[in-house]
């Protein structure tokens, strides 16, 4: 049996899609003091907030000693009087606006519109945004290649090939998107790591993670393990969906009712 998930702002009587404008950025900014709490680090702090139109709840980035950790907006003041230079600020808000239609893939919800959750959205959930300046570079990559139906080729040892298991059974592997031949997924290990492929013709070339290592790691295999079983389930059932727009993102169900459902005041979802 087939079910979707369709995410709305209207009534729950209503069949539109979502179309949602985040409110972060189409409302002037107002100065305010905002208290973030950490959950990852049990503690709370007063942050300056000049950039952004606050609310309790809001996801948000902050400079500082807590600079990449992801707190959560818990008061917002507007009556204070401080001195600027004793406060650190609030750099970004994580967008958990989300609009399109989801369909049921195993422990994941997959979407065929690219509008749904794009990748660049998506890592904001997990990871602070770059900092100007900030310098990556890419190595050109060299010819080994592996079935995706014969993991086998990837050569790796037992061990991380059981860690990388172990991974993808407690769907660490928390998005993955392929769109035409290039993949890319979220794994959510010590830390957010990013995982880039090519896939073509049941081919995986130019497999990289942001986890750096001299040899083939855990969550390289763990996104392979979460590309086959996606894959498997989109050609039984969503064939179809998928061959429209050459592209589907796949997100874990927890994460996206924790980002995109949780905390939010309005709005509605049909089943």
């Amino acid at each position: 049996m087939k079910f979707k998930i369709g995410f709305s702002a209207e009534a729950p009587n209503e069949t539109l899609p979502l179309v949602v404008t985040d409110h972060h950025s189409v409302v002037a900014p107002k100065q305010s003091v905002v208290q973030v709490r950490f959950p990852g680090r049990g503690s709370s702090l007063a942050y300056y907030n000049d950039r952004f139109d606050l609310h309790v709840g809001d996801m948000v980035y902050v400079d500082g000693k807590l600079e990449g950790q992801r707190g959560v907006v818990t008061e917002v003041s507007y009556n204070f009087k401080i001195k600027v230079s004793d406060y650190k600020r609030v750099i970004s808000v994580v967008n958990t606006e989300v609009h399109g239609e989801f369909f049921m893939a195993g422990s994941h919800f997959v979407s065929f519109d690219r509008n749904a959750l794009p990748a660049e959205q998506a890592i904001t959930w997990f990871k602070a945004p770059e900092k100007e300046g900030d310098e990556y570079l890419v190595g050109s990559g060299d010819d080994n290649s592996f079935r995706l139906d014969d993991l086998k080729g990837m050569k790796i040892s037992s061990a991380i090939a059981e860690r990388g298991h172990e991974y993808y059974m407690e769907n660490k592997v928390r998005y993955i998107c392929l769109d035409g031949f290039r993949g890319y997924a979220i794994v959510e290990g010590s830390e957010a790591y990013e995982v880039e492929f090519e896939f073509h013709n049941g081919e995986i070339r130019n497999l990289i993670c942001s986890y750096f290592c001299s040899y083939t790691c855990k969550h390289e295999f763990a996104v392979m393990l979460q590309l086959r079983e996606t894959l498997e389930v989109i050609e039984k059932h969503y064939a179809k969906q998928y061959e429209e727009t050459g592209y589907f993102a796949a997100v874990h169900k927890g994460t996206l009712f924790t980002f995109a459902v949780d905390g939010k005041d309005n709005g509605a979802f049909k089943l």
